[in-house]
């Protein structure tokens, strides 16, 4: 879009609204005026020929939308972050920051994602592939952004991508993500039973009853936190899980910690709405 007039003053916010005009408001009035996660986004992804990685949709659990993403990178974030019990929402490209530098430049920044936290703060966020991605304009853009955050209670961040065995084991948990696995009525309370303590994934389910029907309902539940099993470690038959005892409404056993979380330090869990 054509880069409009700054405020001297501070920064400006430019997004679509939904009949799909672009508007530009102050940011200070915009971050308490719009829902960025419902917007759509403000510039399209582009295609670029000969890439092997083009723009696609990732279905949020969190929101039972479709989510654009324009890299794997992007991908793999929106993952983490749809597993993150604190957000409630999700949207790609939402807003458009613009500023002045002291040269009197109009400077602009488009971040890939935001993601809305139940205590009403926000999170815009980059997701480069490797550090030095971006070059200099994206470190500079950094700077920009997290003062601009930072003003209204936000926070901006380049997530880092996770570790490769941590990233493995949330994209398989997440092709269990929508509640159609849960499985039948008292399943996900036999399961918490099953895994009271630290158990082999294996047996636990093969307790519970026929494996071909019940680990799917595993494999949910380990996406959405009601089981735990640590992420930074390969997920096989052997692999230990528990029931987290205050999500499952049962189980004593120690809880084991679940790698992937990522909000101002690093949490774990994801329930399905």
């Amino acid at each position: 879009m054509e880069q409009q007039a700054v405020n001297a003053r501070g920064f400006e916010a430019a997004f679509a609204t939904a009949a799909g005009q672009v508007t530009q408001l102050p940011w200070d009035q915009a971050v308490s005026a719009v829902r960025f996660e419902d917007l759509s986004p403000v510039s399209e992804f582009p295609v670029v020929p000969g890439r092997r990685w083009g723009p696609g949709w990732w279905w949020s659990a969190t929101t039972g939308r479709h989510v654009v993403h324009g890299s794997a990178a992007m991908r793999t974030q929106l993952m983490v972050l749809d597993r993150d019990p604190a957000v409630t929402g999700l949207s790609a490209r939402p807003v458009r920051l613009l500023w002045r530098e002291a040269d009197g430049q109009v400077r602009s920044w488009v971040p890939q994602l935001f993601a809305r936290y139940a205590d009403g703060t926000g999170l815009l966020a980059d997701c480069p592939s490797s550090p030095a991605a971006g070059g200099n304009r994206a470190r500079r853009a950094q700077g920009v952004l997290e003062a601009a955050c930072a003003r209204v209670g936000w926070a901006y961040r380049r997530l880092e991508p996770p570790p490769a065995v941590v990233a493995a084991n949330l994209r398989w948990l997440a092709g269990y993500r929508h509640p159609r696995n849960q499985g039948p009525s008292g399943l996900q309370a036999a399961l918490a039973e099953a895994f009271a303590g630290p158990r082999p994934l294996a047996d636990g389910a093969g307790a519970v009853g026929d494996p071909l029907h019940v680990l799917p309902a595993v494999y949910h539940a380990l996406w959405c936190g009601l089981l735990t099993t640590p992420l930074d470690e390969p997920l096989h038959e052997e692999a230990l899980v528990c029931a987290d005892a205050e999500r499952s409404g049962g189980g004593s056993g120690t809880r084991l910690s679940a790698v992937g979380g990522q909000r101002r330090g690093e949490r774990s869990g994801r329930h399905t709405r």
